[in-house]
């Protein structure tokens, strides 16, 4: 089984990424901590922690929030965790000791652990199963106590979520005497086999089978759940349930496309890759490489987003990708990424990895603040901020970043990926080293015993010159390379030699015995028009600019208004400039074309407009950096002149 580096082992210094992995434990944490706390002002109220201390008992007042509120404690100790894992710090930790012990008194003396039903609705713990969220709580809970174990060693969160999760798989399972039953929202799945590995206990990795197993078995559980007398609505939205929505419309090894809530999806494919790995069932990891490609091929966005649509959050057909109207959730992409990262390590295929690329430098990245206390939840390819009016189509578009949300999934969710970063960057197993992602690091790890020092030197992705550095005592492993689908001459140097190698499923791999030795890796690096397919109608005769993993916008900052006046000149060289003055420092792309001049009618049409067009030289930034000056315009995909 292939492996990700422990994030102990990884040392991230790179100038690119410094910004989040620095950003994330002094800013966003301590922000996100007041949040949790309430002590934002203007800032939409979490009642996160208050709701813990009122079912622990130390305080008194009603529950407040939506049922699932309890996940973003959750999120913010995994990502505490992840970042004690690279930067150890005793007052955090004992903050965070401290959050663990209010969750400790808070769960009940069976293990059941949810405020909202704890203190709410008592008599209905496990009877929603469609809208509750229980399971997808606990998912979170058992996620953030098995990282926090990895990182310090102590106990007493990991003997909280066992408690929680032996009463999960007492509750769940084919037994008469069982509730055969499946999560709303998928995460439980992932989550127990995670549990599985830490504690080895084989229940753990079952009941995610059975979950995973059961879903959509006719009869469908949540439509016979909710036709149950004295079923509680939650969620009024819910009153149409179409089991699409929680991919509950087939059993998952007859789904062949990407279906309802996006968010949901993934995380249930990541569970689905897990299960394929640990039982060996290729009918199952088959079905994951088919989702993966029906997603990437034909229901994702060029920024690595998915979910076109703001009903449901979710996918809709083949080549439906609006641009203004679009929800691609970040926590969307962050399950993508997931789900990616763990095909690549199943698959030794260095594709997924590509497109897990493009949604950490893309969306993800777009889904937080340059601060880090704002944050998209929902990611546009184009916005006119006056267009984003409450009660319409565009109503979840924000033209800026918020300070939170009633629903805040995603600031937590960002916060514990970018202390994960590391996780991306290697694979091990049987003698095979991988590097994914070219991020400046140094780590360590031991190949039959023997310790193996690794280092990676580069300012990627504004060059494509990588060094990898290797000490190891004549250690023999395969060095896999990954060779980026955009990368253009390729080349490796071994020791100031060209290196002996072969290229295997977007790899490039070089087998010896390694001792004190030196990896040059070099590629070009240059913008790039990437053309729309036809089929997808909003983008029809449209191109967007990439350069490297980064897909670039036009910003009203850069160009002026009425961006959808503006035609690029394809036959025009693109050139990039390094500007360290901007946004943190970026790449910016300039390109010659063309902007309709105004016609001085006030109509809407007219037979007497006569398009008449100006030169223009266009300036383009990384989308996963726009919207970090004044609010204005942006859109990725421009018309191509004519």
């Amino acid at each position: 089984m292939k492996q990700s580096l422990p994030l102990a082992a990884i040392h991230i210094d790179d100038s690119y990424w410094n910004r989040y992995t620095t950003l994330i434990p002094n800013k966003v944490i301590p922000y996100q901590w007041k949040i949790l706390n309430d002590q934002v002002p203007d800032a939409l109220p979490s009642y996160c922690l208050k709701n813990f201390r009122i079912a622990a008992g130390e305080e008194k007042g009603e529950r407040k929030g939506t049922a699932f509120l309890d996940s973003d404690a959750a999120k913010w100790l995994e990502a505490i965790a992840y970042s004690l894992a690279s930067r150890p710090d005793p007052e955090l930790e004992k903050t965070a000791d401290d959050v663990i012990a209010l969750i400790g008194r808070a769960q009940e003396a069976d293990g059941y652990l949810n405020t909202y039903f704890t203190l709410l609705y008592p008599q209905e713990k496990w009877k929603n199963l469609t809208e509750g969220h229980e399971l997808y709580c606990a998912g979170h809970f058992i996620e953030a106590a098995v990282a926090y174990y990895e990182t310090t060693g102590k106990k007493a969160f990991l003997e909280i979520v066992c408690r929680l999760a032996d009463l999960i798989c007492k509750t769940f399972g084919p037994a008469d005497n069982q509730i055969h039953g499946y999560p709303g929202h998928q995460e439980i799945e992932l989550a127990l086999v995670k549990l599985y590995h830490t504690t080895g206990k084989k229940t753990y990795l079952d009941t995610a089978k059975y979950f995973v197993d059961q879903r959509g078995t006719p009869p469908n559980y949540f439509l016979e759940e909710m036709k149950r007398p004295g079923f509680r609505r939650i969620f009024p939205e819910f009153s149409g349930y179409d089991p699409l929505y929680s991919q509950s419309h087939f059993p998952v090894r007859k789904q062949d496309t990407a279906e309802g809530h996006a968010v949901r999806a993934t995380y249930m494919y990541c569970a689905m890759a897990d299960l394929a790995e640990e039982y060996e069932d290729g009918e199952l990891l088959e079905r994951c490489k088919i989702l993966w490609n029906n997603i990437v091929k034909k229901r994702m966005y060029i920024t690595g987003s998915i979910g076109s649509s703001g009903f449901w959050e979710r996918f809709t057909i083949d080549y439906d990708l609006p641009n203004d109207i679009n929800y691609s959730e970040t926590c969307a992409s962050i399950g993508l990424a997931l789900f990616g990262l763990r095909m690549a390590r199943i698959t030794a295929d260095a594709s997924y990895i590509d497109t897990v690329e493009r949604a950490l430098y893309n969306t993800i990245r777009a889904g937080i603040s340059l601060e880090g206390d704002r944050y998209f939840y929902v990611n546009p390819l184009e916005v006119q901020p006056d267009n984003c009016l409450t009660n319409s189509s565009r109503a979840h578009i924000k033209p800026v970043r918020q300070k939170w949300f009633d629903v805040a999934c995603c600031p937590t969710n960002v916060a514990r990926t970018f202390t994960s970063l590391g996780q991306y960057i290697y694979f091990i197993n049987d003698g095979n080293f991988f590097i994914n992602l070219f991020i400046q690091n140094e780590a360590s790890f031991e190949v039959d015993g023997k310790n193996v020092s690794v280092s990676i030197k580069t300012d990627y992705p504004k060059t494509g010159n990588i060094n990898i550095g290797i000490k190891a005592a004549d250690v023999s492993f395969a060095l896999h390379i990954r060779i980026p689908d955009f990368a253009e001459d390729f080349n490796v140097m071994l020791n100031g030699a060209a290196a002996d190698g072969t290229k295997e499923k977007g790899y490039f791999v070089i087998k010896r015995s390694w001792s004190n030795d030196e990896v040059l890796v070099s590629f070009t690096i240059k913008p790039r028009i990437v053309y729309a397919n036809p089929k997808v109608h909003q983008n029809c005769r449209k191109i967007a600019i990439a350069r490297g993993p980064e897909i670039f916008c036009f910003e009203e900052a850069d160009n002026g208004s009425n961006l959808a006046a503006l035609s690029l000149d394809v036959n025009a060289p693109l050139e990039e400039q390094w500007r360290e003055d901007l946004l943190g420092g970026v790449t910016i792309v300039k390109a010659k074309g063309k902007r309709l001049v105004l016609p001085k009618e006030s109509e809407s049409f007219s037979e007497k407009f006569i398009p008449q067009t100006e030169d223009v030289e266009l300036n383009a930034v990384p989308y996963g950096s726009w919207g970090n000056r004044n609010p204005g315009e942006m859109m990725v995909w421009i018309q191509q002149q004519v």
